[in-house]
């Protein structure tokens, strides 16, 4: 299930996020301070009390709103498939990224009470319920779009990425696999993902990280094991993404 459906807390956030994506959706409740999500067409600003949505592989930033500002939120992370599986075959892409209903807030913090409790199940009733209402607040597509990507152009890439994610990739082994120079490499495939070869390496190495974190991992092997330099150099780019670094992230497991 910890592939399906994941939550965190963050406390007194005071760094932006750079660009990244996540393969499922991310549903975010604001409690204190404004969360602004930058999409490629246009920001959006959620303020404490409401809920904010970003959809899976969407390319996205959260800068801060400025330099003296602070959030808190808690984020649950929900899988398309679980997604279609607790709405009977319904499932899309949300085109309201905000919703403010007390309600659906209130089913929020119970699913996380339920989170952190190791309660909550897939066929949870409160979960399919927070689902339907927060659809039935925001108008969908019918169809899951993946980002570009995950075209045949690039799928050789990306499918090394993954498989060596354990490993030191180096740009000129990507830029060769795409039988062009570095240069010319680096340049196609920020205009194709919206990121460097290298960020866009680091951000799968991080949450790849993420996956495998329980409250026994021994953060320093894990780091080691992603080919990051040390565990400060692995926690400073862990929380750059994920917004907690891994130790706070540690103690939030099951």
């Amino acid at each position: 299930m910890q592939n399906d459906l994941s939550y965190i807390s963050v406390q007194n956030q005071r760094q932006g996020f750079p660009k990244h994506f996540h393969e499922t959706f991310c549903i975010s409740l604001i409690r204190k301070g404004v969360e602004n999500i930058e999409l490629e067409d246009r920001s959006v600003y959620t303020e404490a009390g409401s809920i904010s949505i970003t959809n899976p592989c969407e390319l996205h930033a959260n800068p801060m709103v400025d330099k003296d500002a602070v959030v808190n939120f808690d984020t649950i992370y929900i899988s398309n498939d679980l997604v279609k599986y607790l709405l009977k075959g319904e499932a899309g892409l949300f085109d309201n990224r905000q919703v403010r209903d007390m309600q659906l807030n209130n089913l929020f913090a119970a699913l996380i009470r339920q989170l952190r409790s190791e309660t909550l199940t897939n066929d949870d009733a409160i979960l399919r319920s927070f689902l339907q209402q927060l659809y039935h607040h925001s108008r969908k597509a019918d169809t899951l779009q993946y980002a570009a990507f995950r075209e045949g152009q690039f799928s050789e890439i990306i499918g090394y990425i993954e498989q060596h994610l354990d490993d030191k990739i180096e740009l000129e082994a990507l830029a060769k696999i795409a039988m062009l120079n570095k240069y010319g490499f680096v340049k196609k495939f920020k205009a194709v993902t919206g990121l460097t070869p290298m960020n866009y390496v680091l951000m799968r190495k991080v949450f790849a990280a993420k996956e495998q974190i329980t409250r026994t991992t021994d953060l320093t092997g894990l780091a080691y094991n992603y080919q990051f330099a040390d565990l400060p150099h692995f926690s400073h780019t862990f929380k750059k993404y994920v917004g907690v670094s891994p130790n706070d992230f540690k103690k939030q497991q099951r």
